[in-house]
């Protein structure tokens, strides 16, 4: 089988290679190193080949800006390159990562073990090799970090926010967009607070039925995971009863995304496959109408005039649900910020599988552009009046 450096090197139209003695030029004979956008690219075409063959891998950076550029022969620099090379596989990629101040090197298929033990057999070889290359000093001046992908969000009392720095190339590819970027926030801005004063009387009469009908608060805060991992607590009008048990819908959440694909067998039946509980005994006679009518989402404005969310973008999951994802499922929390209404909500809503939400919800960042925005949103009231997939 190909390894991934052959892959790689004839994607970029690089043919050398690297001996165990020294390091020959990948891109620049200079340096022996791939260049920062080429390397963060690399680094983008692991991530996703992880995702999908569950095979671990390690990125580690080494902060060399506080070593000299070297004089007399002596270079410090182009020995932690050496020092590297003697550290690494073939299947192992190096490079700049951030000018030439931070090197990178990717430490593919860490294997089947456990990825942090692997991690700390990695840091200790590299860590020995420098020492054999540099006096103590200059070794303990180097700054070395390790980030491993995936990240564990499946295990109790871990964060949820991602490490950013395996991502890169998604702060390279907001900064190509920046003013784009900035309209679609104008447009938040604007439309939010256009909504909340448009729907104002709207909001007092709700508020009024919900207090009638059951006892509690009006409004619904739940704890929601937004673009980066970011914890928000959003808003809803209370559609269920109070004190009711969660497990119901963390039980279902579980089954639906444990079935991925299969689902989308039962639709072929005529099995409707829906993300939402249907006739949830938790709702109250209120709640049910507003849902129906997506009306319990009018205080997510709320949200998008904080900046927690947009007024188009993916759906932002409950906590709990990001325990049953799969590794390529987390993809959709990264490139956008969550949104109101979306691809998903305006062509499928809750009438389809997991597994097809999140490829829309992925296929809408990889498209996005402002007229796609307006698009959903022009869209948006002619669905929700139809109340298709709504429970």
């Amino acid at each position: 089988m190909e390894s991934l450096f052959h892959r790689l090197s004839r994607r970029y139209g690089v043919h050398s290679k690297r001996s165990r003695d020294s390091v020959e030029a990948v891109t620049d004979p200079a340096n022996g190193v791939y260049p920062e956008g080429h390397f963060n690219e690399m680094l983008a075409f692991e991530r996703k080949r992880a995702e999908r063959s569950k095979r671990p891998f390690m990125l580690m950076l080494l902060d060399i800006s506080v070593l000299p550029s070297g004089y007399n022969g002596d270079n410090p620099r182009k020995k932690v390159i050496c020092s590297l090379s003697l550290s690494t596989r073939e299947t192992d990629v190096v490079g700049w990562y951030k000018g030439d101040d931070i090197l990178g090197v990717l430490f593919t298929e860490l294997g089947e073990s456990d990825s942090a033990v692997a991690a700390g057999k990695i840091l200790d070889r590299v860590c020995e090799n420098l020492t054999t290359n540099l006096d103590d000093k200059k070794v303990k001046d180097i700054d070395i970090t390790i980030h491993l992908f995936p990240e564990e969000f499946d295990k109790p009392n871990l964060r949820y926010s991602s490490d950013l720095k395996l991502y890169p190339d998604l702060e390279t590819k907001n900064t190509s967009k920046r003013i784009a970027l900035a309209v679609k926030r104008g447009i938040d801005i604007a439309g939010s607070l256009f909504a909340l004063v448009l729907f104002s009387p709207l909001f007092l009469t709700l508020s009024a039925l919900i207090k009638w009908t059951s006892k509690g608060p009006v409004f619904f805060r739940q704890s929601r995971v937004g673009q980066f991992g970011k914890p928000f607590m959003m808003y809803k009008f209370r559609s269920m009863f109070v004190d009711n048990d969660p497990g119901i819908h963390r039980e279902y959440i579980k089954q639906l995304i444990g079935s991925g694909d299969r689902a989308a067998k039962d639709c072929a039946r005529g099995e409707e496959q829906v993300f939402k509980i249907q006739h949830d005994p938790r709702v109250t006679s209120i709640g049910r109408f507003l849902r129906k009518t997506s009306l319990d989402e009018l205080p997510q404005f709320i949200n998008v005039l904080k900046g927690e969310m947009s007024l188009v973008g993916p759906r932002p999951p409950i906590p709990y649900e990001l325990e049953c994802y799969d590794t390529w499922h987390r993809r959709r929390l990264m490139e956008m910020t969550p949104g109101i209404t979306g691809l998903w909500q305006v062509t499928a809503r809750s009438r389809t599988t997991f597994n097809e939400m999140v490829r829309l919800d992925i296929r809408y960042a990889r498209r996005w552009s402002l007229w796609l925005d307006i698009k959903l949103l022009v869209l948006t009231p002619w669905v929700v009046l139809r109340s298709r997939g709504a429970y």
